[in-house]
C-alpha cells in the first residue's frame, strides 16, 4: 500500500506572509495539529506545529545571554520572535509523495518525530493532501482476503507447498521448504505484507544447511 491508498485530499495550508495569529486561527479553527506553508504556486515551503506556535508563550524570544546557546535554542529563539509563517516554519519541510510505501512514511514520522506529512507532486512540489499518523493505521484494516492472496504470492518462490490462514491480522503459515536457511528469508517476506500484525509459521525443512559444523583448521 502506498500513500495514495490513506491519504487526505483536504488540506489546511497558509502562505508564507500569514501572520502569527493568522496560522493560530487556521490551527484552532480546523483542529489541526500542523499546517504547512506554501507559496504562490501552493509549493511546500516549510510546516508549522502546534510546538512550534507555543514557544510564543513560553517566552522563548526573549532577549537573553545567546553567546552559549546551541543552534537547536538558536532555532527556537528565533522561531518564538518571527511573527509570520515564513518566520516561525520548520524548513525544508518532510514530505512524501503518493507513491511513498506507508512503512517509509511511518518510519520518517517516527524518525522526524512528527504526526503528519505533506503530499507533494513528485515533479512540482505542490501539496496534493495530506497524510496522518492515524491514516497510516488503516493498513491494518485490510480484509483477511487480501492479506491471504499477498501472502501466499509473497512466500511462493520460497516454499514448497502451504498453507495460509488470516484471522484478525494474524497469519497461520504451515508449509516445508528444501534449506533451513530459507525459513528465515520466508518469515522476512511474510512481515513485508501490509497489514500482518504477527506470524505463527509450522515450517519444517528437508536439510539443515545452517547446523553444518566447520572443520578445525590445523597449522
Amino acid at each position: 500500500m502506498t500513500v495514495r491508498d490513506v491519504m487526505s485530499r483536504f488540506v489546511i495550508a497558509v502562505e508564507t506572509g500569514a501572520s502569527f495569529s493568522d496560522v493560530v486561527n487556521a490551527v484552532c479553527r480546523f483542529n489541526v495539529d500542523a499546517v504547512p506553508v506554501v507559496d504562490q504556486d501552493k509549493c511546500v515551503l516549510g510546516v508549522i506545529s502546534d510546538d512550534d506556535l507555543l514557544l510564543k508563550g513560553l517566552g522563548g524570544g526573549r532577549t537573553g545571554d545567546s553567546i552559549f546557546e546551541g543552534a537547536a535554542r538558536r532555532r527556537q529563539r528565533r522561531k518564538a520572535m518571527g511573527r509570520t509563517a515564513a518566520e516561525i516554519m520548520t524548513s525544508p519541510a518532510v514530505t512524501v509523495t503518493e507513491d511513498t510505501a506507508l512503512r517509509h512514511a511511518a518510519h520518517l514520522m517516527h524518525d522526524n518525530r512528527i504526526r503528519q506529512l505533506p503530499v507533494v507532486d513528485a515533479r512540482t512540489g505542490c501539496i496534493l493532501g495530506l497524510v496522518r499518523q492515524a491514516d497510516l493505521l488503516k493498513v491494518f484494516s485490510r480484509s483477511p482476503e487480501d492479506i491471504r492472496d499477498e501472502v501466499i504470492a509473497m512466500v511462493g518462490p520460497y516454499i514448497r507447498s502451504c498453507t495460509v490462514q488470516v484471522e484478525d491480522g494474524v497469519v497461520s503459515l504451515v508449509g516445508s521448504v528444501d534449506r533451513r536457511s530459507r525459513i528465515a528469508i520466508l518469515l522476512d517476506a511474510v512481515w513485508q505484507v501490509d497489514g500482518v500484525v504477527d506470524v505463527e509459521a509450522d515450517v519444517s525443512y528437508a536439510e539443515d544447511d545452517l547446523g553444518r559444523t566447520v572443520p578445525p583448521l590445523y597449522i
